[in-house]
């Protein structure tokens, strides 16, 4: 590891435990910012009214920390927008933000529209499929941001373990302890395995300043809001890498942190579907690489069926929104 980064570690490191409530109370109010909360979601209904409900309660009836939470469906089939709204949240759908440009799917798309339907000056995304969700998890990365005028850009860092198989997920917490799967003996692997596989040995590779992040790929994470206005969004699972690696060239290392919120518990998607995400977020690294064009954004993987192995094509993500203070709609006077 770079001499730099081991520096930058010791510097922008921290525990959501660092700072109280109280102090980011205090400081929210000396500098007179505001903090909007955002959750993508698709078919999230049991999950999404419970991290609803604790961001309400905690962070805006019982302390203001937060201003705003907003959901964006993004074409959800289930009721997803009805138990977030029952929950205390503002829905939004993506397809009512900017009419006028047909949305993409995927996340990045989400996110990027969300910017153009919330106040705060600092936005914290938070994914949707959250259990035994803390309100930390705003708190403790909202927090550098209102305490560290210098910083722009801070990401949670957490365990991730997988889910145990059925009937077992009530002995998670005592065979772990708090612990990673290696300090358990293994008997609970760690997730992740996008972030391990592809996007970790691409930072070092590539962005080695970028190589102490412990979750670059994580779905939690805060920013002001004049940098993200500057920060072109892949649509899809490639913007959290993407959006990284923007934030670093653009506003410089010292300006991103990381804060420890402990463990997050999720939903896990199958190995077809981490294939996509690595696609395309390789996709999204070769871009930043040489700004050149991907000659055949498919990825082709093999189902097995009655008559063998059947190839799948998917399309690899490909398309990237400006920055949002080039669009013409975002309010007037909003652009730093």
């Amino acid at each position: 590891m770079l001499e730099e980064v081991e520096r930058w570690l010791t510097r922008r490191s921290w525990s959501a435990a660092d700072r109280t409530l109280d102090q980011l109370l205090a400081a929210k109010a000396a500098r007179g910012a505001t903090v909007s909360v955002v959750l993508p979601a698709l078919d999230e209904e049991e999950t999404v009214g419970e991290i609803v409900s604790v961001i309400r309660r905690e962070l805006m009836v019982e302390n203001r920390l937060v201003d705003e939470l907003v959901v964006i469906d993004s074409g959800s089939t289930d009721r997803t927008s009805e138990v977030a709204a029952a929950a205390g949240a503002r829905v939004v759908h993506r397809d009512a933000i900017l009419p006028r440009l047909p949305a993409l799917p995927g996340k990045g798309e989400v996110l990027w529209r969300s910017l153009l339907v919330t106040r705060g000056d600092i936005v914290c995304f938070v994914d949707a499929d959250l259990r035994d969700f803390s309100a930390d998890f705003v708190s403790g990365i909202v927090g550098p941001l209102l305490t560290e005028p210098d910083v722009q850009f801070v990401k949670a860092m957490y365990d991730r373990p997988l889910a145990l198989p059925a009937g077992q997920d009530g002995q998670l917490g005592r065979q772990t302890g708090g612990q990673t799967g290696a300090q358990t003996g293994g008997q609970v692997s760690q997730g992740g395995r996008v972030t391990e596989l592809v996007a970790r040995p691409l930072l070092n590779l590539h962005w080695p300043l970028l190589a102490g992040f412990v979750q670059p790929l994580g779905g939690e994470y805060a920013a002001r809001r004049s940098l993200l206005e500057r920060l072109p969004f892949p649509v899809g699972y490639g913007v959290e890498l993407g959006l990284l690696v923007d934030a670093l060239h653009t506003v410089g290392l010292d300006a991103l942190a990381q804060v420890d919120v402990g463990v997050r518990r999720h939903r896990h998607q199958d190995d077809r579907a981490l294939g996509r995400m690595a696609a395309a977020i390789y996709r999204t690294a070769q871009l930043r690489l040489s700004r050149g064009h991907l000659v055949r954004p498919r990825l082709t993987q093999f189902e097995r069926g009655s008559d063998g192995f059947t190839p799948r094509t998917h399309a690899v993500d490909t398309e990237e929104r400006p920055p949002v203070r080039e669009i013409a709609e975002y309010p007037a006077g909003r652009a730093a």
